[in-house]
């Protein structure tokens, strides 16, 4: 792979600035971010009030602890327009959520606003290793989905141009990959699997595209899926993290120079460690759930979010600001059978490290008489039929590797070569039928 990095002169003063420098600036606007949602938003007004605070009393970056959180189903109960801080004629941009878990929640975005995610969609190309006038093939879902249209303003921002294909229609997506040799592609990280099985399914060889660097964001995916999709494709693969209800992607990235965690935007956002069961802030180094508070949003500032993503912070290095660890699971997708908390990435990394398997699954979860029962869906790669004792002894592996790192015992189905239902976006991983 080609060495991507882009040159000092390049990065933004702020990139590199001193710890001070960054503290500072946070802290400017953190008070900016309170005050503004206090002053304009009657949830914050009304939920500050009720427990005697009040933004004046933010007088050092880690005082932010004195404020309450605010969780989705605070925006579910504010639906749909009660947590802007400008009236709608003031309102450049509405993106929401699919709501397929209850209402969605509904964020908005001033003139002001797009222009600040333009700049941070810039910085997090910049940062994957894509300079102006490359070309990006962007497979992000258009629409109410925050990715696709938020990567794309950002990457004709920075000069790109953009192949704005969206999600689905995978023969079509290898097509245009190999006709018109993007440098880059935004996708889901579970969706260039389904395009790497197009490439062969066309007998074209991955290694032989024109992709030198792909940004995925959108679900959690580990160092294991990434080891894949870059031996496959000869090509890097960084992380890109966001969510609609702090911004869309553009949160934090990954530096291809680096790819050791994502370092956070600090200068527009501000993180905090949480501890899951009591909110207690964590320090630097230990692992609990991420919270966001923005800092220049106008027309949905947030303060405090919940995100449910389990991570760490730790202290940055290809930029000054901080990085976070990749995260490879939520608080909400942890599964608990039998006494054993397991995550969706935990299966993923024991599947790839068997080679005849393929890295597309499901997990289902059901009642096994008063007893939960997990059993995970994958493939083999072989096209042809197989013989019964090869699909038995790698669903035996698979099972071992299971029993033997996280002490459950689960069933294994592997079935034939794309018998795994395939994710156009977001993959599906678990189905819970208990």
């Amino acid at each position: 792979m080609r060495d991507l990095t882009p040159k000092k002169k390049e990065l933004e003063p702020i990139e590199i600035a001193s710890i001070d420098e960054i503290k500072a600036l946070q802290l400017v606007r953190l008070k900016w971010s309170v005050d503004h949602a206090y002053n304009n938003v009657a949830f914050y007004k009304k939920k500050y009030d009720e427990i005697g605070i009040h933004p004046s009393d933010l007088k050092y970056l880690e005082d932010i602890k004195l404020f309450p959180f605010t969780t989705k189903e605070d925006l579910r109960k504010n639906y749909p327009f009660d947590m802007f801080a400008h009236k709608l004629r003031d309102i450049a941009r509405i993106h929401a959520s699919s709501g397929t878990t209850g209402k969605p929640t509904v964020v908005a975005y001033t003139k002001n606003d797009l222009e600040m995610w333009e700049h941070l969609i810039e910085r997090c190309l910049r940062a994957s290793g894509m300079k102006k006038g490359d070309m990006l093939h962007n497979a992000y879902g258009y629409g109410l989905f925050t990715g696709g249209l938020g990567l794309h303003g950002g990457a004709e921002k920075m000069g790109l141009t953009v192949i704005p294909v969206s999600g689905g229609m995978t023969a079509r997506q290898v097509q245009l990959i190999n006709d018109f040799k993007p440098k880059g592609i935004t996708v889901t990280p579970s969706y260039i699997l389904s395009i790497l099985d197009e490439f062969r399914a066309q007998g074209l060889d991955p290694k032989k595209s024109s992709l030198e660097v792909g940004i995925f964001g959108a679900e959690p995916w580990t160092n294991s899926m990434r080891s894949e999709i870059e031996s496959q494709f000869d090509m890097h693969a960084v992380d890109i993290y966001g969510l609609s209800e702090v911004l869309g992607p553009g949160v934090a990235n990954e530096c291809v120079e680096s790819k050791d965690g994502l370092h956070v935007w600090e200068d527009y956002f501000y993180p905090e460690i949480i501890n899951v069961e009591t909110g207690n802030v964590l320090e630097d180094g230990e692992k609990g759930e991420l919270v966001f508070s923005s800092l220049c949003k106008e027309a949905f500032p947030i303060i405090r979010y919940r995100t449910k993503d389990l991570t760490k912070l730790m202290k940055g290095t290809a930029r000054s600001m901080r990085r976070m660890e990749k995260i490879t699971g939520r608080s909400d997708d942890m599964m608990i059978i039998r006494g054993v908390n397991i995550f969706p990435t935990q299966i993923e990394e024991q599947l790839l490290k068997i080679d005849s398997l393929s890295p597309h699954f499901q997990i289902k979860l059901i009642k096994d008489g008063r007893m939960d029962k997990m059993i995970v869906y994958t493939e083999h790669y072989k096209s042809e039929d197989v013989e019964q004792s090869y699909v038995e002894n790698l669903s035996a592996n698979l099972k071992k590797r299971v029993k033997d790192i996280m002490g459950l015992s689960i069933e294994v189905d592997v079935g034939k070569k794309g018998s795994v239902p395939r994710s156009e976006g977001k993959a599906v991983r678990v189905i819970d039928e208990r």
